[in-house]
């Protein structure tokens, strides 16, 4: 009786979504974002901003885009999300919101603009309305007003009890 020697293959199984950070459509609008910018598109760099710039205007914070780019199995390190996002506030690309004490916030949308945060959700977003037009501000002589940033505190209120 011959042995018979079977070969069973096993296909490996990707989880999630396969990123081609050098050829995939929207790496490349992203790489054309950064050499637009002056940042030569490392892999990181097309990474995040991939990230970032994918879905509209976004608020993150360090710790909320590390937590996305690792549960996509990109392989980056917090230091990495952290230097990377100061590239882009430095180049204009990103705006950094200092928000009380050290928490920092980065948005994609980079004008002049308002915001309110929750804090019972950490949550910061924009406001439908621009309310920086209503304030009638004027600059002291010899400076111009270049910017209107206004950030709106929230906290949820407990319902009255009769």
């Amino acid at each position: 009786m011959a042995l018979q020697h079977h070969t069973t293959l096993i296909a490996r199984k990707t989880v999630g979504p396969v990123y081609d950070w050098r050829n995939g459509a929207l790496a490349k609008v992203v790489r054309a974002k950064l050499l637009e910018a002056a940042l030569r598109p490392t892999r990181q760099r097309v990474s995040l901003a991939s990230l970032l710039f994918v879905a509209g205007d976004r608020h993150v914070t360090v710790e909320h885009l590390y937590n996305e780019a690792r549960a996509l199995g990109m392989p980056l390190s917090r230091a990495t999300v952290y230097n990377t996002l100061h590239q882009f506030v430095a180049t204009g690309i990103l705006r950094e919101i200092a928000l009380y004490g050290s928490k920092a916030w980065y948005d994609t949308r980079t004008g002049s603009h308002c915001h309110y945060y929750d804090e019972d959700k950490s949550l910061l977003f924009d406001m439908p309305t621009d309310v920086a037009k209503k304030l009638e501000l004027t600059a002291p002589e010899g400076a111009e007003i270049v910017g209107v940033d206004v950030i709106v505190r929230l906290r949820s209120v407990a319902p009255e009890i009769d």
